[in-house]
């Protein structure tokens, strides 16, 4: 279109000079043929005039009038002058009467032609003045604007084609350059960086695949960056022992870590955009989120989740700046073990409490007797003593089997296994219960044995089969008998302390290993027992990667068997 306007208007501008030269051209012409036949005008009479009009046109080819001095037509060379009108208002013959050369283009009104007329005045001695008038039609200067249009015309197609033939491959080269930068924008859009953008010539569109070129590259370490410190946030979110959960103002969830799935039961992986009723159907936990999303302030609070199987969980909740309604995020702290462990403490105190004030109270009554004069009795004196240093053992060993736990609790590194010979551990035990046994009248022996060696440490097995004896021998009846026997099963060594005890009752053996728990209190107590030996051998099998397990009757008899990795 520009190509076509640009031509159209160099077609009416040549168009308008060419025919402005034409008419100029056959001004000049005229001038000169009136110059040539001025002097030849006859002064005769109008018959004579009018044969020498039509011979001029002849010989010039131009309409020839003669016009007096008043306007009249004296002869025309292609019109009868006694039809033709007076000229004297004619803007050509106006000019040539006042003694110029007059000039005009307009339509004629005798011949209904456009004519260009060009006037000259003539002085002749049968006339004062005279004027010849020359006229040529238009049509002649048509037919030469008409073929300079025609010449005009053709350059200007074969201007037009080349000029489409330029534009077409030019447009072709931009059209694959924009499209190629725009294939580029498509793949910034999908997060795609790498390709690259066309080809970056010195135009403009050069500069906008560089500046495409440069904010890609700043997409791509921006995205980088996103993704490390993501990732970042995944492995610390990921790796957290605490529960996270992210829910927007909708209660929708966003996010939530591996903990708060296997803490609260929920399958994984978790679908985006999950309502929170339909992933943990607790209502505290939607109340307390409800309320930080509503007033934007922190809360804290400690629950009892239904979904986590009444696991406690101390519960910190936070208001999320997300665009639009806003959020929550929830850290869940399962606190169920600290409790547990708090009771664990409390009942602990108690009972230690409860096993120290028996012996203290004792022996400061005793002491106290003693004192107010008890201690000149010789009847009573001596029994007094003899309960005071039995309530002061009894202190000592409640004191050592507290030094043993706590030791064997204390110690988190792992101590190396080594290679221990069972039989000679239950020696040395049995060799240290031999005083207990003989007082109570109680036998202890080693049954069948197999020559056997289990991983583990020496003393660890020593002192736990020492308390097992110790038990063994005093919840024993009188002429009874307390056996060791050692098997082999495959890569497990067995230990079996066997009594014929008073037996424990089945529904106390569960807590048998609890500390300071008793079967029969009032016989523990005189046989001087700190209610701790059980589960300082429960600390030791555990230590020593074995299991213990209790099979009784009451009035027959307990059966305690070990089993232990071989070495």
């Amino acid at each position: 279109m520009l190509i076509a306007a640009a031509l159209g208007s160099a077609d009416f501008l040549l168009t308008r000079y060419t025919a402005a030269r034409e008419r100029l051209s056959a001004r000049q012409e005229m001038a000169q043929a009136a110059q040539i036949l001025a002097p030849g005008l006859p002064a005769a009479a109008p018959q004579s005039l009018e044969a020498w009009a039509e011979a001029a046109d002849r010989q010039t080819g131009y309409r020839v009038t003669v016009i007096d001095s008043r306007g009249v037509v004296l002869a025309d060379s292609r019109h009868d002058p006694e039809t033709m009108e007076n000229h004297a208002g004619r803007p050509e013959v106006r000019e040539a009467l006042s003694g110029r050369a007059g000039a005009d283009i307009r339509r004629s009104a005798t011949l209904n032609v456009d004519f260009s007329y060009f006037a000259l005045p003539v002085s002749t001695a049968g006339h004062a003045l005279t004027v010849l008038r020359l006229a040529v039609p238009l049509e002649r200067v048509g037919a030469s604007i008409a073929a300079v249009r025609a010449l005009i015309l053709r350059a200007s197609a074969i201007a037009v084609l080349i000029a489409l033939l330029i534009a077409y491959f030019i447009a072709r080269s931009l059209t694959r350059r924009i499209h190629r930068i725009q294939s580029y924008a498509k793949e910034l859009v999908n997060a795609d960086y790498s390709g690259s953008p066309a080809a970056e010539a010195d135009d403009e569109l050069g500069s906008v695949a560089r500046s495409l070129r440069l904010m890609a590259e700043q997409f791509r370490a921006m995205l980088e960056r996103l993704q490390v410190e993501s990732a970042r946030r995944e492995t610390i979110l990921g790796s957290m022992v605490e529960g996270v959960l992210a829910v927007d103002g909708n209660l929708r969830v966003i996010f939530c870590n591996d903990a708060f799935a296997r803490a609260l039961r929920v399958p994984t992986p978790i679908q985006g955009n999950v309502s929170l009723v339909q992933l943990v159907r607790d209502p505290a936990l939607r109340q307390l989120l409800t309320r930080v999303i509503s007033t934007g302030q922190a809360s804290r609070e400690r629950m009892n989740l239904i979904s986590a199987h009444g696991s406690t969980f101390q519960v910190q909740a936070v208001p999320l700046r997300e665009p639009g309604t806003g959020g929550a995020i929830a850290t869940l702290h399962d606190i169920t073990e600290l409790e547990r462990l708090e009771r664990v403490r409390k009942d602990f105190v108690a009972n230690i409490s409860h096993e120290l004030r028996t012996p203290l109270a004792a022996i400061r009554g005793y002491t106290e007797t003693l004192l107010d004069g008890a201690l000149e009795d010789p009847e009573h004196n001596r029994r007094f003593l003899g309960i005071v240093a039995a309530q002061s053992d009894r202190l000592a060993n409640l004191a050592s089997d507290l030094l043993a736990l706590a030791e064997i609790e204390a110690d988190r590194s792992p101590v190396p296994a080594e290679r221990v010979a069972v039989v000679e551990s239950a020696e040395n035990a049995l060799r240290a219960v031999e005083a207990e046994a003989e007082s109570r009248n109680v036998r202890a022996f080693l049954g069948p044995c197999e020559t056997a060696y289990v991983a583990g440490q020496a003393f660890r097995l020593e002192q736990t089969l020492l308390n097992l004896l110790l038990n063994a021998i005093k919840y024993n009846r009188p002429g009874g008998e307390v056996r060791v026997e050692i098997s082999r099963a495959g890569d497990k060594v067995r230990i079996s302390v066997c009594d014929t005890g008073i037996g424990i009752p089945a529904d106390e053996i569960p807590r048998i290993f609890e500390r300071f728990y008793r079967v029969d209190k009032a016989r523990s107590r005189q046989t001087g027992g700190t209610g701790l030996g059980l589960s300082i051998v429960k600390h030791n099998v555990e230590r020593m990667g074995g299991s213990i397990t209790v099979e009784s009757q009451l009035g027959k008899g307990s059966v305690f068997t070990l089993v232990m990795p071989a070495a």
